[in-house]
């Protein structure tokens, strides 16, 4: 495999991990950047753009961009935090003094921190949306909104992998009067020079390629990974919380049609190079390339603060979030104790650690079942860790 681009000197760990994940694991075609105080010192690409050879075999270039499922959530945590840290957002006041209708059915004291640290109590929706039902703003907020809780708000946490979209975005187009991926364009990727999209443009159809499952490593030669019994059984009974709070966009979307692509759904369907979204979090711990930085100090330790540690009502294992961020945990490692990110389930991952400076993207066509921890990912953030000594 012919591995692309540069690593500055003494990140050659990484480059090697990379060229290691197509002969292992599989890799079809991905892509890693890093960042160190930022600046850039990682910026590999290999493989083909589509993950399915039979659609094409074009190969992997330096602006590919895939879709990075909830590593999208990360972006959208970062406007609710842009809003506190202007202070047109309080992070302890009722979800319903933004947004009136999201009082019913027992949320009236849920607030904003609860939602974003995932102890909000509706990941899950009792009539599932259809994917053209979930591209509707107005229809997912007011879904949300209807929702009774499954627990009451605040008292313990669940991720919530779908409804995170209206929760996040109709907060956003309360407070500011603008559709979310409009604003995140104009308020973080515009000034910070960050490929990623909420809601693909048209004239950025032709750089992104085609997802799909990926080969599982036990068929390239790689070790086996099994779930534990507790965490199959819940992905396996269509009535637990596991299933259905995955299930409240039904049937799952296309993620290769362009209508979906075009869709703004802030837990799901952002779509980013590996750059994008190393670029993006090196501005959440400090300026990029001499210029933006997005997150003030105070800001950036209210992102990494633990907010939900401990069993997960819906992942089924131990999880940690701050406000709107995982932390680093046995679910969900990342570079060290102090990082904080998010992964795209089977596949992405973003984060930045202050402690060490650094911010890393990686995304990928080839997605796993593995929800938290990819081993592809997880592969490069080894390398990363060797290469600090």
């Amino acid at each position: 495999m012919d591995v692309n681009g540069t690593v500055a000197e003494g990140f050659e760990p990484v480059r090697e991990a990379f060229a290691a994940n197509f002969t292992l694991l599989g890799e079809r075609g991905a892509a890693v950047a890093v960042y160190r105080d930022g600046h850039k010192v990682v910026d590999l690409w290999a493989g083909t753009k589509d993950v399915d050879g039979t659609a094409g075999t074009a190969p992997w270039e330096p602006g590919t961009a895939q879709i990075v499922r909830s590593a999208t959530k990360g972006v959208a945590a970062a406007a609710l935090l842009l809003l506190h840290q202007r202070g047109e957002l309080d992070l302890d006041a009722p979800v319903g003094a933004y947004w009136p209708e999201y009082k019913a059915a027992g949320k009236e004291h849920t607030l904003v921190r609860h939602l974003l640290a995932h102890r909000a109590g509706v990941p899950v929706l009792d009539r599932p949306l259809t994917p053209a039902e979930a591209a509707d703003p107005d229809l997912g907020a007011a879904a949300v909104a209807a929702q009774a809780p499954v627990w009451e708000p605040g008292t313990g946490h669940g991720y919530h992998a779908q409804t995170y979209s209206w929760l996040t975005g109709e907060l956003i187009r309360r407070i500011t009067g603008r559709p979310v991926g409009a604003w995140i364009a104009d308020e973080i990727a515009g000034p910070v020079g960050a490929d990623l999209w909420l809601g693909l443009p048209e004239s950025e159809h032709a750089r992104v390629g085609r997802v799909g499952p990926a080969a599982a490593p036990e068929a390239v030669g790689g070790l086996k990974t099994r779930p534990k019994r507790a965490v199959a059984e819940a992905y396996a009974d269509p009535e637990s919380l596991t299933r259905r709070a995955f299930a409240a966009i039904t049937p799952l979307p296309d993620e290769n049609d362009a209508a979906y692509r075009a869709a703004v759904l802030p837990a799901s369907n952002g779509i980013a190079t590996a750059d994008g979204l190393a670029r993006f979090y090196a501005s959440l711990i400090g300026e990029v390339d001499g210029g933006t930085r997005l997150f003030s100090p105070e800001t950036r330790e209210l992102a990494r603060a633990e907010r939900s540690a401990g069993p997960d009502r819906v992942l089924v294992v131990g999880t940690r979030f701050g406000l709107g961020y995982m932390l680093h945990g046995a679910a969900s490692p990342l570079l060290s104790p102090g990082s904080f990110g998010h992964p795209g389930r089977g596949g992405a991952l973003a984060f930045a650690d202050p402690e060490t400076g650094i911010a890393f993207g990686y995304v990928t066509n080839g997605f796993r079942k593995s929800v938290t921890a990819d081993p592809r990912a997880q592969a490069l953030v080894r390398a990363v860790r060797t290469a600090l000594g």
